[in-house]
């Protein structure tokens, strides 16, 4: 089951003939779950057929620590005013320790 993108995502495909870029809002829809090996990720933008885009992403739990490591390192360039998104940050991270049965 998806759910409505809470907030927004741009999504940048480069090739070396080819360029693709999108912007998931509001009016998409997503989806994200753990697998046997990793994270899979659907950002879904309903319409016509002409209007109609999606992304599958598939990252496995190793590359994932990775990325949570990199963005433990760089919490320093998020403004300290930026309390939002602090808090939104933490709240989801304090969920997914709870999930997994860690503090």
């Amino acid at each position: 089951m998806s759910r409505p993108v809470p907030d927004k995502a741009e999504i940048a495909l480069e090739y070396p003939d080819k360029f693709y870029v999108g912007t998931f809002a509001h009016s998409s829809r997503f989806e994200a779950r753990l697998d046997g090996s990793g994270v899979a990720l659907v950002l879904q933008h309903p319409g016509a057929a002409d209007e109609r885009k999606s992304v599958h992403l598939h990252i496995n739990f190793g590359l994932l620590a990775g990325i949570l490591r990199e963005l433990a390192g760089s919490v320093a360039g998020l403004p300290k005013d930026d309390i939002a998104h602090r808090e939104q940050l933490a709240e989801a991270l304090a969920e997914l320790q709870r999930a997994l049965g860690t503090s």
